[in-house]
Formats: structure tokens, sequence, C-alpha cells
């Protein structure tokens, strides 16, 4: 059945290519079985800053902020950013990058930085018509250039000194025929070279009439540069004249002259053929406005002219002076994101190639230069460059990047030498006091054996959030016809990371499995995290699996989709969710209704960038204008602007009164202002949510919010019936809630037999195991947050309560190393937060030091944190 399940798609796949509706990729003609295709690749070399101890560079980041020039806080918040970045911290990277804007001190970083940040955010360009509108938002407000030109030093324009001078005090400017009267003390004004030559020791000071036919300036441009001299404003003029002037102001120094026929230019910049062209003049002389101008356009237009070797020619050939005019001290913050955007579009490009070349030559400092040059050896390794990505991998490990030795160890695997591979990750190992997943990773793949599974399963013990060790040992039970166990490795990583490459295998296993249900739902998952994916070696497009995949599974009728949602949503199935709901997007039901349920589900499985789509999708098939407001509220909360969530709600209800309005409001309500005592007012928008039509799905979890809020009240009877009610439709989270009430009530052991019951419905949960371990004895706790760890490492509470228990009886090393062990590879404010204060307690202040700066480069608002920085320091 394998066999002739994939002979099947192959076959057909073969005849879509045909037809042109697949792309040219080579089809497969000869049958295949499962086994073959489970194909686990090598994970990545990573192109990112990875420090052995990121915690140390945080530190010392968040030190020297405290210290350095206010010109220098920038580059740091980037090299804060890429510290993230190598720890896969989206959303601390992002807030890093919005730190290195707010803290730059010149228009060029401003320029770079408000693209960069642009560029992060083009996930959310369906509603950037919608963000645009919130003032809050501080990098999708206008960029207005000319509002930062007054952060350019300029020369006064037309500063009064009193100076000797001899000759008259009018002049003429002879050119050609023509002679241009001006004001001599007026134009000896505009620079120290005019002053000199008309009021000092040259013979032009004692000359009624200077020939200037030579200068390249004419006489309508000369005229001009004499009103300006009066005036201090230009005419308006063509382009043309205007350059005659930028070349006249470069020639004589006039710096003021020069900047106002510069924004003149710049008015001019309208397309890229425009950027490109005035760039090049703004280059050659020296022109810091005009240059502003062009570089802002083209950088707004990333990545559409990586592929125009001119433009991209024109900022890899620019020398120092070229890079002065165009960014100032910024050429390496402009080149880290040039880089960046051009590996994200093809890492193999010799577009690529240039920009790192850039990177390199204009890094400096360590972490730079460490940063530069490994992710140069990372391209050149993909290029198959090998020897060029040797050398550049030998360098960043020389200055201290040791990830790059990963590089060095795969180039001496493929010139046959795996002994040597392991013997340099050998070194690294030994050598560090808590060696890392990832030099057991890398180990792994040169290894046989015992070997072998040694180092993945210390790979997984040290960092279990790396997906290729669970991908190889599942394929490995696949490939030894263990299904089941394969199916169970898989689950495991999936049970805390959507990842889609683990989707595609698990889908195979279910295949294997003739589970035909349970490989449409991953077919179901995939399509909606990413709707163009390619499966098996990106030789068939996910949405062609599903044609094949749904003749073998019977379809069900919208009732039947309607019972099976309810039942995967009450059993916290997301997954099963999602795929129910992309059934029933192929149905006549309305749609705007279903994306917003997709949206939900996404964002509880942290998939924020595709959940945001939904959302976006969801808004655009609105079926009226007050449900379509109540999706703008959400995308506005979703991104943080409560308040302004907050009015589309009001603006909704104004219109009709909905559930989702309603609730929206309370949502929005009680997160617009946190610190205010508002528990009865959103309590109030709920019940008045409860009076409105909706699907029990939402009601449930209206009164389990409403609960929540009771408990918080002290209202422990009225929240014990919110959250009956709430089981009584399916809501099975309402047993936490249940439980909750009857730990207040000092009846632990009923709380306990609520989250047993919850644990039962929503099998394999880890957020059920971490709740009820709070009604646990001792031995229970340790147990259940065992559980916890080995479903969700990510979860940082175990990890805590562990290391806190080990404190209590003296086992001061055991905690500290306990809260290591997670800080390694999830950088978390709680866990750092409590190592400080463990090294405090032990009276090592140094690491305490250490962890509490860190600490605030996680949360740089944190207060308590810095008081307690404050009080260690001090």
């Amino acid at each position: 059945m394998r066999k002739l399940f994939f002979s099947e798609l192959f076959c057909r796949e073969s005849k879509l290519h045909d037809k042109g509706k697949l792309s040219s990729k080579p089809s497969i003609q000869s049958p295949a079985s499962i086994e073959t295709l489970i194909k686990v690749a090598e994970p990545p070399l990573f192109p990112q800053f990875k420090p052995t101890n990121y915690v140390e560079i945080l530190a010392q980041i968040h030190e020297e902020l405290e210290t350095c020039k206010p010109n220098q806080k920038s580059n740091l918040s980037l090299l804060q950013y890429q510290v993230f970045r190598g720890l896969g911290e989206i959303k601390l990277s992002l807030r890093s990058l919005q730190l290195a804007w707010a803290r730059s001190t010149s228009i060029h970083e401003d320029l770079i930085y408000f693209a960069w940040l642009k560029y992060e955010k083009k996930g959310e360009e369906p509603i950037s018509d919608l963000l645009s509108s919130c003032h809050k938002r501080g990098c999708c407000q206008k960029f207005n250039l000319l509002d930062y030109v007054v952060r350019l030093s300029t020369e006064s324009m037309t500063e009064e000194t009193n100076y000797p001078f001899q000759g008259p005090n009018m002049i003429y400017f002879k050119i050609g025929d023509d002679m241009v009267l001006c004001d001599r003390r007026k134009i000896a004004t505009l620079s120290s070279p005019l002053r000199t030559m008309l009021t000092g020791g040259f013979k032009e000071s004692k000359l009624e009439v200077v020939d200037m036919s030579n200068n390249g300036i004419s006489p309508l441009a000369m005229c001009a540069v004499s009103k300006f001299s009066l005036t201090a404003k230009l005419p308006h003029f063509a382009p043309e004249v205007l350059l005659e002037i930028l070349d006249f102001s470069n020639m004589y120094c006039c710096e003021g002259l020069k900047d106002a026929c510069g924004r003149k230019l710049a008015s001019f910049v309208h397309m890229r053929q425009d950027a490109i062209y005035y760039l090049e003049c703004a280059l050659e002389l020296g022109c810091t406005i005009l240059a502003a101008a062009c570089l802002k356009l083209l950088l707004d237009e990333l990545p559409a002219w990586l592929n125009e070797e001119h433009v991209v020619n024109l900022f890899y050939n620019m020398n120092k002076a070229h890079l002065s005019t165009l960014v100032g001290n910024a050429s390496f913050s402009l080149f880290c994101f040039l880089s960046e955007v051009s590996m994200s579009v093809d890492p193999k490009s010799e577009t690529t190639v240039l920009f790192l070349e850039k990177l390199v030559e204009s890094a400096t400092g360590k972490h730079q230069n460490q940063f530069a040059l490994h992710q140069f050896g990372c391209v050149k390794f993909l290029r198959e460059e090998y020897i060029e990505a040797e050398y550049l991998f030998n360098l960043a490990y020389s200055a201290g990047h040791v990830y790059s030795i990963a590089g060095l160890a795969r180039l001496a695997s493929l010139r046959g030498n795996k002994y040597l591979s392991i013997k340099m990750l050998d070194s690294v190992i030994s050598s560090c006091q808590m060696p890392l997943g990832w030099m057991y990773q890398e180990r792994s793949l040169y290894s046989k054996g015992d070997a072998k599974w040694e180092s993945l399963n210390k790979a997984t013990e040290s960092d279990p959030t790396l997906v290729y060790p669970y991908m190889y040992r599942a394929a490995y039970l696949m490939k030894k016809q263990n299904i089941e166990a394969a199916l169970v490795e898989i689950n495991r990583v999936l049970g805390f990371k959507l990842s889609l490459e683990c989707l595609e295998m698990r889908f195979c296993f279910h295949i294997a499995l003739k589970d035909y249900r349970g490989a449409l739902r991953d077919i179901h998952a995939m399509i909606t995290l990413d709707p163009e994916w390619r499966m098996f070696e990106k030789r068939v497009q996910v949405g062609q699996m599903k044609v094949l995949v749904m003749e073998h599974v019977e379809r069900w009728t919208t009732g039947n989709c309607w019972m099976h949602l309810y039942d995967r949503w009450s059993a916290v199935d997301d997954i099963g969710s999602l795929s129910v709901i992309c059934q029933m997007l192929e149905s006549d039901l309305p749609k705007g209704v279903l994306y917003f349920s997709q949206s939900l589900l996404l964002f509880k499985l942290n998939c924020p960038e595709a959940a945001m789509r939904s959302l976006a999708l969801a808004r655009e098939h609105a079926s009226s204008k007050h449900e379509r407001l109540v999706y703008e509220g959400w995308i506005l909360c979703k991104t943080g602007h409560f308040e302004e969530g907050l009015h589309k709600a009001e603006e909704s209800i104004a219109i009709y009164h909905s559930f989702e309005a309603f609730f929206l409001k309370a949502t929005a309500h009680a997160r617009s202002e946190p610190h205010a005592p508002l528990p009865a007012a959103v309590a109030s928008l709920l019940e008045e949510a409860l009076k409105c039509a909706s699907d029990r799905l939402r009601k449930g979890e209206v009164l389990n919010n409403l609960g929540n809020i009771y408990v918080d009240c002290g209202k422990l009877d009225q929240a014990a019936k919110c959250y009956s009610n709430a089981l009584k439709i399916g809501h099975t989270w309402a047993h936490q809630g249940l439980a909750r009430v009857h730990f207040l009530r000092n009846d632990r052991n009923k709380a306990y037999k609520n989250m047993t019951k919850l644990i039962e419905k929503v099998q394999n949960n880890a957020s059920a195991y971490e709740q009820r371990s709070e009604y646990c004895e001792p031995d229970l706790t340790r147990a259940d947050l065992h559980m916890v760890t080995k479903l969700d490492p990510l979860r940082v509470y175990p990890y805590w309560y562990r290391a806190t228990v080990l404190m209590d009886i003296h086992k001061e090393k055991e905690a500290i190393a306990e809260l290591s062990r997670a800080i390694a590879f999830k950088a978390d404010l709680h866990l750092l937060r409590s190592r400080a204060a463990f090294h405090k307690r032990i009276g090592n202040v140094s690491a305490a030091l250490r962890d509490y700066r860190a600490t605030l480069s996680v949360d740089p608002t944190h207060q308590k944190m810095i008081e307690l920085h404050t009080r260690v320091h001090t």
C-alpha cells in the first residue's frame, strides 16, 4: 500500500508537470517507498552570531551602554540584535533593532534602521494601512527626510563677520558674454575660500570683474548663487541648474549653499532611476543630503533592485569618501542590512558575496569581525567555494567565534577526514565548562554507532530545541520498521515546536500506518503555516499532495465539520482544529469567522506571522462592517495598540451589539490600562458578550475569563459557576479554574482531581501538568514537572522550581547548574533573575552582576531588575 500510494503520487506529479501546473523540477518516474523519501538533511550552518556564552556578551553590552558615548549606542544595540538572532529570539531581536533606531545619532543610521524595521515587518504589509494610522507605532510613522536635515552639521549660510577687505563692495562675475552683479561681502560669507579670494590678499579682491567662464557655471546659476547670498534661499530651478550650483558650492566649499541645493535636488528623487542618477552626483560632489534622499528611496525598495547589477556595483565600488558622504560612520550597519536582505533572497548570489565583502571591510571591533567573517564563510560554503570558506572560518574562529569550528569540521569531512572533524569538536567540547547542544549535534554528523547516538542524545539533553536529533532518530526507527516509535519521537518535538520539516516527516509516518486522516491533518497544518511549501526535497507542492490524500479520506458534511471542530477544540487538539477549519474554508460557510478562528489557534501555537496573515484574511472576508471592525481591533491589539483596538470595538458596538465586539472591548480595556483597577468594568463587558449570540467555542472562553476575574476579586462562588458552565459546553480548560477555586477553599484534593481530569482530556499537555504540580505532594510535584520538561522544554517554571528546591537544601552548585542548563538555550528573564539572586546569595557578586545586566538586556524597562542591579553594583 505504501509503494502504491507514492507511485500514484509521483505518476500524478509527472502528469501535472507535463501540463505545466508544477514547477520545472524533473519528476520521479520510478516507484518510491516511504523509507527512501524520508531523508534527514544535515542541519544548516547558521550564518548568525553565536557566542558560546551569550549571557557574558549581553552583560558586556549593557555595561558599555551605561558608559559609552551616545554615538556608540546604536552599534551596541545592533550587536544585541545579532545575539538574539543567533538564539532564535525573534521578538527580542526586533526590539533590539527598534532600540538601535531609537539610539541612532545621525540621519544615516535613522535611514538604515528605519528601512530595516520596515523590511522586518514586511509580513504586516496586508494590514499596513491599518497599522500606519497608529500614531504610537514609531516604525510606521512617515519618515520625513527634511525634518532630519537640521541634524547635519553645516556652516552658517550667511554669517556676518567683521574682516578687513580692499576694493569695491560690488563685483561682477563674467561668464562668457554675460555679467552677473553680486554683493562682494555677501558672496564672501558663503565660504572661507570665497572670503579669502574676494576680500583677502588675492588679486580678485581688487578686481571689479572676475572671469568665471571656465568654472562650469552658467549665468543663470550664478544669479541664483548671488540671490542665495542675499536671502539664504534658492529659487526654483531645473535639476540641471541646481547641479551646476552644487558643483560650484563643492568647488568653493560653500556648505550652506550645498545643503540648500541638496534639499532642492532631493525633491526630484521620485523613482529608482532618479535615485541612481542623483546618488552618483551626490557622491562625486560630497552632498550628504542628496545622498540621504537617494539612499532612502533605494532602501525602501529592497529587495526589488538586488538583481540590477548597476545598482549593486554602485554600492560595491564606493570608496571611503563616498561611504562617508552616504552613511557617515554607519557603513557596517548599511552592509549588515544589505547582506541580510540579499541572503534572504538568495544566499548564493553574487550580490550577496559583494555585500559581504563590504561588510567584512567595514567591520570594526572584535564582535563585528567575528560576525562578518563567519557569515561570509557560510555563504562561501553554500557556494561550494571551500578554500575561501575555510580561510574565512579560520579567521572567525581565531577572532574568537567558536561556532565557526562547525564550518571547519564540515569542510574536513567533505575532504574525507571525519576523524579531524571529530577531533576539532572534541577540542571545543573539552574546553567548555558547559558544552552547548550544537557542539554535540555537529559531532554526531561524523560519528558512527554508539558514539553517534550518544552525541545525538547529549545534543537533545543540552539543547532540546534542536530539531535534527529528533528527526534523525525518528527516521532511523522508521527504517527499522518501528513506525509507532518513530511517530512518538517526532511528536516529541512537534509538541512544543511546530516545524514544517517535522510535519512533513510525520505525514509520511501516518501514510505508512494508513492513517490518512492523520496525514491530512498534517497537510492542512503545513498549508496553514506556508501555502507555498514544497515537500520531498521541494519536488511536490503541498496543495497537490492534499488533492491526492483527500481521495483516501471521507469528506465531511458541514455538520460533521462543526462536530469535529468542537471535539478537537475541547480536547485542545490545536493542529486537529486547524485541519477541520482548513476543510471548512473550502465550503460556502462565512470565511471571515473561520479565518479568525484559525488566527486564534495559530497564536496559541506560537506562529505569529501565520496568525497575522489569517487575521488579515478575516478582515478581507468580513461579511459586514461591524465584523470587519472587530477583526481590525484584534489586529491592533495583537500588535500592541490596545487603545486603538478599544476604539475599533466601540465603533463596532455602535453599529451592532455582537459577542466578538464586547469580547474585544473587554480584552482591549484590560490591556490598555493595565495598572488601573478595572476588573468590574471588564467583567461587565464579558457579561454583555455572553448575552449575545455566539458558538460555544467562544462562549466557553469568555466564561473561563470571567471566572478568572471573579477569582481575582475573591468572588469564588460566582467563579465556580462560570467554570462549571464553561465545562458544560466543552471548554476543557475550565477545569484549571475550578481547581484554583477548590485550592483557595483549602480543598487541595479536589483541586488535584480537577487537574487530573484536565490531563486525561488533553493528553500530553505540558501546561496541564505544570498547573497540577501546584496541588501535589512534593514527590508528585517533581514527577509532574519532570513531565512538563519532557513535553515542553521551553517552559520555564520547572527549572526554577527544581533549582529553588536544591537551593533550599543548600545544594547551591546544583541549583545554579539547573538554571544554567535552561539558560543555555533560552534567554529568559525569570531564569536569569533567579540565577543572579542565587549567585548573590552565595557571595558571587561578579556573577550576580553579570546576570542582572543580561536580564536588563532582555528587558531594559524591568524596574525591579534596575533596582537590584543598582544595589549589587554599589
